[in-house]
């Protein structure tokens, strides 16, 4: 389960309506609510400018939330909407929904990977490449994992680590169904360019034999 939930800290919002929304924004605060888990939406406001770095790091919407609001316990929330205005693009309005410890959700969890000097290909010059440094899994909100690890023990030049080849935790699954890969060994460059040089050579020789033979008869 992961160590750390990040935390979105809000204040509760006493007014509603358009006219409250609208109040709120020249307040240099974005209006919400928070809804589900079997209780009363939640009025909320969250300052604008804090909100709008959130955004911009990224999967906001896929991330899991530990809200905070003064005066209400702690709960957790994914994001639902967020509404932007049609000609800025900033954010006016968002909805969070409160999940149970049972409620499914696909978040990005980071995949570590382990035991790189155990693998023959990286002995040899080869290069780790990471294809997907987070995986998309469905998971329960209470077994939220933490990561998944990769295990580069005994991988080759030109092998691959797929999604298959991981233990995931119990209780989740890949959003996508097919096998796909998460990291590779490649060749170094001059370990490519040398092969390459010595399959023209070799193309080179059995040009000149043929000559040869064809000059002869």
């Amino acid at each position: 389960m992961a160590g750390e939930i990040p935390d979105l800290v809000a204040l509760e919002r006493t007014g509603t309506g358009k006219g409250a929304a609208r109040q709120t924004r020249r307040d240099g605060m974005v209006p919400g609510v928070v809804f589900g888990g079997d209780k009363d939406p939640l009025a909320i406001q969250i300052p604008f400018n804090e909100l709008f770095k959130r955004l911009k790091a990224g999967r906001f919407k896929s991330t899991l939330w530990n809200l905070k609001v003064e005066g209400h316990e702690d709960v957790r929330v994914i994001c639902r909407d967020v509404q932007r205005d049609v000609v800025k693009d900033l954010p006016t309005h968002l909805d969070l929904m409160r999940l149970r410890r049972t409620t499914k959700i696909a978040l990005f969890i980071p995949v570590e990977f382990i035991n790189e000097e155990e693998a023959p290909g990286v002995k040899k010059g080869g290069v780790v490449t990471v294809v997907r440094p987070e995986v998309e899994l469905v998971c329960t909100a209470g077994e939220i994992p933490e990561k998944i690890t990769v295990d580069l023990t005994g991988m080759n030049i030109n092998d691959v680590a797929t999604i298959s080849s991981v233990e995931l935790p119990a209780g989740t699954k890949p959003t996508i169904d097919r096998d796909f890969v998460i990291a590779n060994i490649s060749a170094p460059t001059g370990l490519a360019t040398d092969d390459d040089e010595e399959g023209e050579d070799e193309v080179a020789a059995d040009e000149v034999e043929v000559v040869g033979q064809e000059e002869e008869e």
